[in-house]
């Protein structure tokens, strides 16, 4: 249960002053229900204003806070179709216009009577040869009321929303925020300065206060890194099975090539884990084409070798069907019966599944969540790998664990190198496999950097792969151009229609808008060699295998992450034939831009991306390789979780083993305040009483 003393901060927010009916939409648009979430709608920047004495003080483009008199009101000619202008004048007699447009002028008539001196606060700008201060922040009869404001937060908004509706919303959030323990550890709060997590957040809405704001992350990264551990050990504690094979069944594999180093040494480490008599929590990561999926076999395997049955959980029907297929055929000698089960099966051969997995002639099963619905009964659940391309959240991957008699063993894979730093803050409940060496055999796939300007030669030689009886991916960054977008971005829609005009029906189109059987039914058709060209935005980034696609063409490519381009890169390269990768570049190329593309053209080891990719986005984007579960950062930012995250984990690990379940009084008692706090109370739920 959440301690009592939270309960005003997630409370309703119409409980603040000032929040109906009208408002409560844009602020849900903003994410903001509960008063918590006020407190952590953080502005995204300070207004900084200077008073000047007169206009002959301030500079154009500086905001200002200066006394003037009102000399004369201007309507528009036309009432409706321009500004309206109230004229005014400073000490020294200058004139500025103060210019409003729309219903704005309303404000205007009542706040600025001709003859009254006002403080008007502002940015200050030039319109032909007057200075004018465009719809002023602020008009006040007293120059205190107007001093402050000289520091002013600004914040996010939804339409319907003003700043100072906000700002005071946050006014009344900060004053109900309740006396807390402590839950940092002292020695940690004294070395970095910190203040107190209550004037923390004051002072984080007052000013641009680094200390505060690296104080608010930091809690939000202690939190999730002590909900993770405490899930590693409420893990260790559960009853499992252990499974121990014999090797019967995977000494029958007839594998085409030789397994890697780091191959045998991560199936080494997961059939170690699998033996154990607690659940294995373990993520392999591999590099594209690293083969994974051999090392998830040799895992079923082994535990059905044990008695056990294995189930694979694959984020689309797509690539269920991919993983049953190669499965199968990789599997053929050992005479392992496999099903496949998705959403889409339905009448007797559903049932005929769902009786095999009773009764155990069933002995692995892939498929989509169908595999985890209620009426899906398995006679001994062991292992459960979970393919983590649809990005599943913490307390999603504990549920799908709770299928089996006794909590059954739990692989994770991903094609995405991930940073050390952002494994520890996703995957903190884990032990981590890394195949970070490429099967022999397979070569380098050939990548280019070209200008935007060659699109008809790029087309061309699409023609000529094409012909050759090969097939092409050409993936553009948008899916439609909107008014918002210059006219250069290539919408998915604009090229498949040109390309279309060449080709004909060798070309399809898959996008995230399309209805997911429309998109399906496009798939099938590039995956079967029916369609030779696929055009595509980054849903094909994962998950897409088709050996016989040899060309890749990636639009405006410095668009992309480091990351999403070795993603998509990685869909060629996967049969006999050699790959290209072409990456065609826009005019106008950053700093980061260039270094990105170089680096592509330069390596193809997707851990060392991932790595530049860390250290290039740099510290003003939140995390980029976020779940949709609920290890999202809301509060800290990439370079905050980089640099904080390390302290945050030890701190956390010292915490879990230092009170065994946070069972301390005072320490646990603040940990479990913040965990509750922040949300991460997925970790509360795993301590005995939670």
């Amino acid at each position: 249960m959440r301690p009592d003393c939270l309960n005003p901060l997630f409370a309703e927010i119409e409980s603040l002053d000032g929040v109906g009916p009208k408002l409560k939409k844009p602020l849900e648009r903003l994410g903001l229900s509960r008063v918590r979430d006020v407190l952590y709608h953080l502005p995204e920047r300070f207004v900084t204003r200077r008073v000047v004495a007169d206009l002959d003080d301030g500079q154009v483009g500086e905001n200002v806070v200066v006394a003037l008199t009102v000399v004369e009101h201007r309507a528009p000619f036309n009432p409706g179709r321009g500004p309206y202008r109230v004229m005014a004048q400073d000490a020294k007699g200058n004139i500025c216009a103060l210019t409003y447009f729309g219903r704005a002028s309303y404000t205007a008539k009542k706040q600025l009577p001709v003859g009254e001196t006002r403080w008007v606060a502002g940015r200050l700008d030039q319109y032909d040869q007057t200075l004018q201060i465009v719809h002023p922040d602020h008009v006040a009869e007293k120059s205190d009321e107007a001093m402050g404001k000289m520091v002013e937060p600004i914040y996010r908004l939804a339409e319907g929303l003003t700043q100072p509706r906000i700002a005071s919303f946050v006014e009344q959030s900060l004053a109900r925020i309740p006396d807390l323990p402590e839950w940092i550890d002292a020695g940690t709060l004294s070395r970095e300065n910190w203040p107190a997590w209550g004037s923390a957040l004051a002072s984080a809405h007052a000013g641009d206060d680094a200390k505060a704001k690296d104080r608010l992350a930091y809690d939000e990264l202690f939190a999730n890194a002590l909900a993770l551990m405490l899930v590693r050990q409420s893990n260790k504690a559960r009853k499992g099975q252990s499974l121990q094979g014999d090797g019967s069944l995977r000494d029958k594999l007839q594998l085409p090539f030789p397994l890697t180093g780091a191959q045998t040494r991560s199936i080494a480490e997961i059939t170690g884990d699998m033996a154990q008599a607690s659940p294995m929590l373990r993520l392999l990561q591999g590099d594209v084409g690293a083969g994974k999926t051999v090392v998830a076999l040799e895992a079923m395997l082994a535990a059905v070798e044990a008695g056990a049955q294995a189930a694979m959980l694959a984020p689309t029907e797509l690539l269920a069907r991919q993983h049953f297929e190669t499965l199968r055929a990789m599997a053929k000698p050992t005479g392992v019966e496999i099903a496949l089960l998705t959403g889409r099966d339905k009448g007797r051969a559903r049932e005929s599944i769902l009786m095999g997995l009773i009764d155990g002639s069933i002995d692995m099963v892939i498929g989509t969540h169908a595999i985890f619905q209620d009426t899906v009964s398995y006679k001994n659940l062991g292992l459960v790998v979970i393919d983590e391309q649809h990005r599943f959240g913490v307390s999603q991957r504990l549920l799908l664990t709770q299928k089996g008699k006794v909590t059954p063993h739990t692989l994770a894979m991903t094609a995405t190198p991930i940073p050390r730093t952002l494994t520890l803050a996703q995957y903190g409940e884990m032990e981590v496999s890394r195949l970070d060496e490429m099967p022999p055999g397979r070569q380098a796939i050939d990548t280019r950097v070209l200008p935007l300007g060659r699109l008809d030669e790029i087309a061309e030689a699409v023609g000529r792969h094409v012909s050759g009886g090969q097939q092409a991916y050409w993936v553009c960054p948008m899916v439609r151009g909107t008014e918002s977008e210059t006219e250069d971005l290539a919408a998915a829609e604009a090229r498949y229609a040109s390309l279309k005009n060449r080709f004909g029906d060798d070309v399809v189109l898959v996008h995230g808008q399309l209805a997911p059987e429309m998109k399906d039914a496009a798939m099938a058709r590039f995956a079967s060699g029916d369609a030779r060209v696929l055009v595509a935005t980054t849903v094909i980034e994962v998950g897409v295998d088709v050996p016989n696609a040899t060309l890749m063409v990636i639009e405006q490519a410095e668009r992309f992450g480091l990351a999403q381009l070795h993603q998509l890169r990685g869909r060629v390269g996967r049969g006999s034939e050699k790959s290209t990768c072409l990456l065609l570049r826009g005019n106008e190329l950053s700093e980061t831009g260039k270094r990105r593309l170089e680096l592509m053209k330069n390596s193809q080891d997707g851990f060392e991306l991932a790595e530049e990719d860390l250290a290039l986005r740099g510290g003003g984007e939140l995390l980029g390789t976020r779940q949709s579960g609920e290890e999202g950062f809301s509060i800290a930012s990439l370079e905050q979780v980089t640099r904080l995250l390390p302290v945050a984990h030890d701190d956390a690990k010292l915490l879990v083993e230092s009170q065994s379940g946070l069972d301390n009084a005072t320490r646990g008692e603040a940990a479990r305040m913040v965990l509750y706090l922040l949300e991460r109370d997925w970790g509360v739920q795993t301590l005995r009483g939670g």
